[in-house]
């Protein structure tokens, strides 16, 4: 008998040590690549590199006691019970006012400034998630299928997170001979996907580049990078400056606040149009996402004339009800008078006319600022 237990405690083992070899090889290429030779020397220049990785100044706090509640408390609806409202995009015409964005679900956008198209952290895949079949779902497929979008004239890329930088999509764009501008480092995962390295452009923080008329600049963000467990903060992340000949747009990534977005503002303001996340938060690490009321600022901080919230509407990747983020932000944006979009996914706005809001969301109940204020640290 216990000849037999040991053999089958062994047998056992090995499954489980060939099922994790499996997932590992599965994952492999979806994790990328580390930047090596020229490229890592390159990030070793960057002021935000300190030592083997890149640093926030402003450091993030995680408060472990409250993450562990979140993990163990009731489950709001976290994701909808049924499939919310898209809308097909009809892109055929140009903007009447050189401005337009439209809003495919979480941070996924399509801005057309002033003769440019600009497609923002596009993530087509079911899941955010290296190993097909696990990971957050996506609550409706793609407002727009990507062989339907016109021609792109550039990808941003603000870091390199499954739900911002996704292999698929990226490979599929690169397919059709797309110009990507991505932070330092994460243009080691695109060259090992396959994307030659003359169509790839990585910036530092307040680096330029230019495609056609638009000027793009990388903005900071108060975030952090990884595509697995011993790769954090290996590559840089940021937000975007988007500065055509009449018009400007700004798009945050993923931030918590942070000082200097005053100078963002300052420098490179002020904005038609900000696309600022407002969603996937939590008191337990106010620092890595702004929260509703915060994303709010954040858009006065850069001067911003209206809003629209990103990061939210497609992925549960919090324990916050989904439809909280756009209530909230609505609060907030009307408590503060900033103007504000609310377009469902799929749908085209002229920031110059913007349509009434529609609230295509249902009614659930959610939790408001005061009874889970999401305040980042070492901002006054």
């Amino acid at each position: 008998m216990k000849r037999w237990l040991s053999r089958l405690a062994k047998a056992t083992g090995l499954l489980l040590l060939l099922v994790l070899l499996a997932t590992v090889a599965a994952c492999w290429t979806s994790f990328g690549h580390r930047a090596t030779g020229a490229r890592r020397d390159l990030m070793k220049q960057s002021p935000e590199w300190h030592g083997s990785r890149f640093v926030n100044p402003q450091p993030i706090v995680n408060h472990w006691g409250k993450m562990l509640h979140d993990l163990f408390s009731t489950r709001r609806a976290t994701s909808p019970s049924a499939q919310p409202p898209t809308v097909r995009p009809d892109l055929r015409a140009p903007p009447a006012s050189g401005l337009r964005v439209t809003w495919l679900g979480h941070s996924s956008t399509l801005v057309e400034i002033d003769g440019e198209r600009i497609l923002t952290d596009p993530v087509w895949s079911e899941r955010t998630s290296p190993i097909r079949g696990i990971g957050p779902r996506r609550w409706y497929p793609p407002p727009l299928a990507l062989d339907e979008l016109p021609a792109i004239d550039a990808v941003v890329i603000s870091h390199d997170h499954y739900d911002h930088l996704d292999r698929a999509t990226v490979i599929a764009l690169a397919a059709r001979g797309t110009r990507f501008v991505v932070p330092l480092g994460v243009g080691a995962h695109l060259e090992y996907w396959g994307i030659p390295a003359a169509h790839i452009v990585e910036l530092d923080w307040w680096q330029r580049t230019r495609v056609g008329a638009l000027e793009i600049v990388s903005t900071p963000a108060r975030h952090a990078s990884g595509r697995q467990l011993f790769d954090r903060d290996a590559t840089l992340w940021c937000g975007y400056a988007l500065l055509g000949s009449r018009h400007r747009v700004y798009y945050s990534g993923d931030t918590g606040l942070f000082p200097a977005l005053h100078d963002i503002g300052t420098k490179l303001g002020p904005f038609d149009l900000t696309m600022i996340e407002v969603g996937q938060y939590s008191q337990g690490w106010p620092d890595w996402h702004s929260g509703p009321e915060q994303a709010v600022r954040a858009h006065q901080w850069v001067r911003g004339k209206i809003m629209l919230p990103v990061h939210w509407g497609l992925f549960a990747l919090a324990y916050h009800a989904w439809t909280e983020p756009i209530e909230r932000a609505l609060a907030a944006a009307n408590a503060a008078g900033v103007p504000l979009l609310a377009p469902k996914p799929g749908q085209s706005v002229e920031p110059e006319t913007p349509p009434p809001t529609e609230r295509w969301w249902p009614s659930l109940p959610w939790h408001r600022a005061a009874e889970d204020p999401i305040v980042s640290s070492q901002v006054n």
